[in-house]
């Protein structure tokens, strides 16, 4: 099963800048569709952006213009970087990856252990 560890989350201050990285390891024949979501205190958790294999992208519009996502497959590794950061975006950010073990096998989906992004005024 694949496995996934989250890191680049912390503190930051309005305006300022962070990226977030997630790293997938394990059983792995390929890696389809990959993404961060996000959950602010007392909200539901939420689609941030998107990246396909091929590199389609897909961003929520609250973060269209300021964030980017990216993926490197040769390093099965998934990366946003987030510009102009507002309070609004303080929340835990989650990486979820699409992926299947096998020609024959399963969508599976695999989820990070997030990473608490605080965004100060």
């Amino acid at each position: 099963q694949v496995q996934l560890v989250e890191s680049g989350g912390g503190l930051v201050q309005a305006g300022g800048s962070l990226t977030l990285s997630c790293a997938a390891s394990g059983s792995i024949f390929s890696i389809n569709t990959m993404g961060w979501y996000r959950q602010a205190p007392g909200k539901q958790r939420e689609l941030v952006a998107t990246i396909t294999s091929g590199g389609t992208t897909n961003y929520a519009d609250s973060v269209l213009g300021r964030f980017t996502i990216s993926r490197d497959n040769a390093k099965n590794t998934l990366y946003l970087q987030m510009n102009t950061l507002k309070p609004e975006d303080t929340a835990v950010y989650y990486c979820n990856v699409q992926h299947t073990r096998s020609f024959f096998g399963r969508m599976l989906e695999v989820w990070g252990q997030g990473t608490l992004v605080t965004v100060s005024s």
